[in-house]
């Protein structure tokens, strides 16, 4: 299982399933980020949270949390 935590900067993943649950779920729906969609990694903070993507034309960051719950390909 791989997922959006463990993809490199640069790198392009397609969306393969959300886990997580409720609001935490629906949130990351609400974000445009659902089963097929393509992620591009943009930057990662010098920490590691959060996560810069472009997702959808769009650019979004996304807390380490919240990209643990993102299985990709």
């Amino acid at each position: 299982m791989r997922t959006l935590r463990t993809v490199a900067v640069g790198e392009t993943v397609t969306v393969k399933k959300l886990s997580g649950e409720g609001p935490v779920r629906r949130r990351i729906m609400d974000m445009g980020i659902t089963k097929g969609v393509q992620i591009y990694i943009r930057k990662v903070a010098p920490l590691g949270d959060p996560v810069e993507v472009t997702v959808r034309g769009y650019e979004l960051s996304l807390r380490k949390a919240d990209s643990e719950m993102i299985e990709v390909d």
